[in-house]
């Protein structure tokens, strides 16, 4: 959208009554009517609610809509509508629905309010998706404060994309504002919209159907033809009154009841004249239901305005006044689908020409688009304009939509080819990998150039990525380096590296890294060069540590700043596994800076989600579970599922086996659908360290062998210590053994406290060493990584007990469960407490943390507020309201007995 001319003469478009809506009261909805009633009667009463109506089309759903706004006394209705021909059109719908609140743009934080300006078109730049939601909800808030807000949303099966998730994201963000969100779509339709509270309508009954039909005096229907009538309309009401409409029956018809709804409205175009019937045409083509653009288009059609409007308001198909309004979306449809191809030209070609180029270039490129009867390079060439318009503000649906179209009507090869390719691109963002993979196969038997074939095979890799079961993806792009091996070997190995980077991304790097090296010694010979990453991963594979560590650090440091920040997953990962948490912060601390900075809802919930694990390898579980409640709060906000990784690696810490296993349960049914051999080894590792934490060795011992045999960057360096516990605990020498020698190998190569200190303890427990555990203690001390120096302390002190020193055991047992219990790593603090109590000395109890009070989320507010944040400030952060922030305040405050922000300050368990 472009201005707010075409979002006013939009807001016209709202408000339309069905058919069956303007034959009298409503017949057989008693029940929807008492959910109507108590949505609205909740905002009124200052609680929000979202209702999503869902039913097949003509069964009434906008029937009940104009029954609520006629019922929202004492409410500020707003109102928009879904149009099928602009479903590609970013913000279109949202924009609309907004138009009679964007006085309230004030009220927001100017972060917000910028990025709505910029989405709906107001100011120029690119559109903050990621705040797009919050900001939506922020200024409808402020509107409800002055008035209670029922916002209607008809036809929302025909949403463009990024309207459907801002709106969803309001519906489940309302509940403490006055504000009632009430949406209409179709069945089968499946979105964002399907998360929401949902009714269901359903056809009436036979007895309702009749009572419909009889207040209807017009219709004269003997019994055998209502007989008739009753089964073919199935109880939906605008085939009841539509079907008489079509001139009687024929023999049963078996298609669905909205196909013939739409035959009947293509009945009544049968007697129109030619321009009467282009007339329909025009107003079907344009969705902004504007006489102001109508009126101009048809005279430039040709057509005598004044008696073609005349023959048309006879068929009651459509009402112009101060907007056209057809009397269904059904009949918009069937008048387009009816018009003939030379026809539906002839009308976009009026309604280009009747466009302002200046406020609405997107459309009437898309206009002029669907006159073109063959290539036309000007055509085009505009829409490949509207295509970087629409990426510019976030959106991708649209981009690819005026690609697609720009490639069908380039009249050069070459030309048409690349922008082919680039639809593909913007299908793929657009995340619609299907028909990205069908542009990719259009061009196939193309003459395309080396580099070209490249970009279609990184494009298969990537849409096969996509798709759980398509193992073909590393394949693809590692081809794609192949191809480029002669070209551009500095190119070919980056693409090497992007299958590593993906496929660490979408949880399937295994077998990946094998395949990519392999691949990667073909470029060798293409180019002298130093060794590199690639090199150091070929070292690693080859157990090679001693050798891998410096080009490793090489990449993670680099000479002229850090080489990582284009592959930031695979440098974790390396980071992990040279036991180096210090250079692993610094990626985490850049990705939280960046995705904040940026608005990149994947860095930043990359970042947040390794806070997480890093919170709970450091011990702190306040900043885990409050990067964890971050975390979700974007997935939501972006209308995608959380991530798992954190969520399993804090439960393992936690070590409460009823919750972890449920988690890993639920964890490991998301691994085998989406085919994330990544997060079954992550499992593994959890599971591993759950129960050692538990005592249960055996299951451990099982947990570890496979998350090692797994061999993914960092899992099994990290998984090795657990493998070497359990494998002693259970007597088995030789695998622990085995487990250690590859420990040790990859801890003297990485030369880091950390490594060092969890190697030597994992001697200590094959050897009975007291000079490794006295090791590592002392290497520990230097770790952030408390929960090891913790389990340090621990298998230390249990050797001493065994060994009968009770009073030396004592030391490393009260510092164990201390550290332990006051993390809240239950499991392990329970194994130094049953220790301590077997040497006659009662463990201290711990009072309870607020992270046993709090939910996630509440923990995540109240250390915000705790470090002086405002409701407002934490809203943002959280993607909330801060009248929801104040009622989980209020939920903080009861649970921890306190009745002020002052006094979340002062308590040492916040600490944020």
């Amino acid at each position: 959208m472009h201005g707010t001319d075409t979002a006013r003469r939009r807001s016209s478009l709202s408000g339309v009554r069905s058919a069956a809506a303007s034959q009298g009261p409503l017949v057989g909805r008693d029940v929807e009517l008492k959910v109507l009633d108590e949505l609205i009667q909740g905002a009124r009463s200052g609680r929000g609610g979202a209702l999503v109506v869902r039913g097949e089309a003509g069964i009434g759903k906008s029937t009940l809509l104009a029954y609520a706004r006629d019922a929202a006394s004492g409410l500020h209705v707003i109102q928009a509508s879904g149009a099928q021909f602009e479903q590609e059109l970013p913000f279109g719908a949202l924009h609309q629905l907004c138009v009679p609140v964007l006085g309230h743009l004030a009220d927001l934080p100017s972060r917000h309010a910028d990025a709505l300006r910029v989405a709906f078109g107001l100011a120029a730049g690119t559109p903050d998706l990621f705040h797009i939601g919050v900001a939506t909800l922020g200024l409808l808030a402020a509107a409800a404060r002055v008035r209670p807000l029922l916002c209607v949303v008809d036809d929302a099966h025909w949403l463009d994309s990024a309207s459907s998730k801002a709106l969803a994201f309001v519906g489940r963000r309302v509940a403490a504002e006055p504000i009632a969100m009430l949406y209409a779509l179709r069945q089968p339709a499946r979105d964002e919209l399907h998360e929401l509270p949902g009714l269901d309508v359903t056809g009436l009954s036979d007895a309702e159907a009749r009572m419909l039909l009889a207040a209807q005096r017009h219709l004269l229907l003997d019994e055998q033809v209502l007989h008739r009538l009753l089964a073919e309309a199935r109880g939906n009401p605008l085939a009841l009154l539509e079907l008489p409409r079509a001139g009687g029956f024929g023999p049963p018809d078996t298609v669905p009841v909205p196909t013939r709804i739409e035959r009947s409205f293509r009945a009544r175009l049968s007697d129109l004249s030619d321009q009467a019937r282009l007339l329909l045409t025009v107003a079907s083509a344009d969705p902004t239901g504007d006489p102001a653009l109508l009126w101009p288009a048809a005279r430039l059609a040709g057509i005598d305005v004044s008696t073609a409007s005349a023959s048309v308001a006879v068929t009651g198909l459509v009402e112009f006044s101060t907007g056209v309004r057809f009397c269904h979306p059904l009949a918009r449809s069937a008048v387009y689908q009816a018009a003939s191809g030379p026809q539906r030209q002839r009308a976009h070609r009026a309604l280009a020409e009747a466009t302002n180029a200046d406020t609405d270039p997107d459309r009437r490129a898309w206009h002029r688009a669907q006159a073109s009867v063959g290539p036309d390079d000007a055509v085009a060439a505009e829409l490949v304009r509207s295509a970087a318009r629409a990426q510019a503000r976030g959106g991708v649906v649209a981009a690819a939509a005026f690609l697609e179209r720009a490639a069908e009507l380039s009249e050069d090869p070459a030309r048409r080819v690349e922008r082919t390719l680039a639809a593909a691109q913007a299908t793929l963002a657009a995340g619609r990998p299907d028909q990205a993979a069908t542009l990719v196969r259009a061009v196939e038997h193309s003459a395309l150039d080396e580099f070209q074939l490249a970009q279609a095979d990184l494009l298969r890799g990537q849409v096969a990525f996509q798709s759980p079961r398509d193992e073909s993806g590393p394949e693809c792009m590692i081809r794609a380096g192949r191809r480029l091996a002669g070209l551009d070997p500095e190119r070919a190995r980056r693409c090497f590296l992007d299958a590593i980077e993906m496929s660490l991304l979408v949880g399937r790097a295994s077998g990946v890294l094998d395949l990519v090296l392999a691949a990667a010694r073909s470029v060798r010979a293409t180019a002298s060069r130093p060794p590199d990453v690639l090199d150091a991963l070929s070292l690693l594979n080859s157990a090679e540590h001693r050798r891998a560590v410096p080009l490793i650090r090489q990449f993670l440091d680099g000479h002229d700043g850090p080489g990582w920040t284009e592959h930031p997953a695979l440098a974790l990962m390396l980071a992990a596994e040279i036991w180096d948490p210090h250079r692993y912060w610094t990626i985490v601390e850049w990705l939280l800076r960046t995705g904040r900075e940026s608005g990149s809802p994947l860095l930043l919930r990359l970042g947040l989600a390794q806070t997480a694990s890093y919170g709970a390898l450091t011990a702190d579980l306040g900043l885990a579970m409050a990067s964890i409640a971050e975390e979700e709060a974007i997935a939501d906000a972006i209308g995608g599922p959380p991530m798992h990784y954190h969520r399993i690696h804090l439960a393992a810490m936690r070590g409460r086996r009823t919750e972890a296993l449920a988690l890993f349960e639920s964890a490991t049914v998301t691994a085998t659908t989406s085919g994330s051999g990544l997060l079954i080894g992550n499992i593994d590792w959890a599971s591993a360290m759950l129960h050692n934490g538990l005592a249960d060795y055996p299951t451990a011992l099982a947990a570890a062998r496979r998350a090692v045999a797994d061999g993914t960057l960092f899992l099994a360096s990290f998984s090795l210590p657990e493998l070497v516990e359990a494998a002693v605990r259970c007597g088995d020498s030789a695998a622990a053994a085995t487990a250690l020698e590859s420990l040790v190998d990859r801890a003297e190569a990485s030369g880091t406290a950390t490594g060092l200190g969890i190697a030597a303890y994992a001697h200590g427990l094959v050897t009975g060493s007291e000079e490794h555990y006295r090791a590592a203690v002392a290497h520990l001390e230097q770790s952030p990584l408390s929960a090891y120096r913790a389990r340090a302390h621990l298998v230390y002190g249990e050797w001493l007990r065994r060994a009968g020193r009770r009073r030396d055991c004592r030391e490393h047992l009260r510092t164990a469960h201390h550290l332990l219990s006051e993390a809240g790593l239950d499991a392990f603090a329970r194994r130094a407490a049953v220790e301590l109590r077997a040497t006659g000395e009662r463990p201290r109890q711990r009072s309870p943390h607020t992270y046993d009070q709090l939910t996630i989320q509440e923990l995540h507010i109240a250390r915000l507020v705790a470090a002086g944040a405002t409701s407002s400030e934490v809203a943002a952060q959280l993607f909330i309201s801060p009248r929801t922030v104040d009622a989980h305040l209020r939920n903080i405050f009861r649970k921890l007995g306190i009745n002020s922000r002052r006094q979340l300050r002062h308590r040492p368990d916040l600490g944020a």
